[in-house]
């Protein structure tokens, strides 16, 4: 799972949030919500892999984070408000981690 902040004062810092956001979805994350994304990685060697991806692929200024769930932590997760999204549903993910 990656959780981010970035600043969109400008124009530019609205390029680069964007670049960043375009660069999770090309790489197979989907939005769980405004600025926090998840994946299916298939063991610690895919998490590597992606967190590596990431950091290649960093902007230069805000916040950015990574939390490894499995995916029954993920499957638990308690809406409060709102409906979770087909693809939260873990029949969908048959994988081992969310990341």
């Amino acid at each position: 799972m990656v959780l981010y902040d970035l600043p969109v004062v400008s124009s530019k810092d609205r390029k680069v949030y964007a670049r960043f956001r375009k660069f999770l979805l090309r790489d197979g994350y989907d939005m769980v919500q405004f600025s926090v994304y998840a994946r299916i990685c298939n063991g610690q060697d895919a998490v590597q892999k992606h967190v590596d991806r990431i950091m290649a692929n960093l902007p230069g200024k805000g916040n950015v984070r990574c939390m490894q769930v499995t995916e029954k932590q993920f499957g638990d997760i308690k809406v409060l408000v709102g409906e979770k999204k087909k693809k939260e549903n873990p029949k969908y993910a048959r994988q081992l981690s969310f990341f």
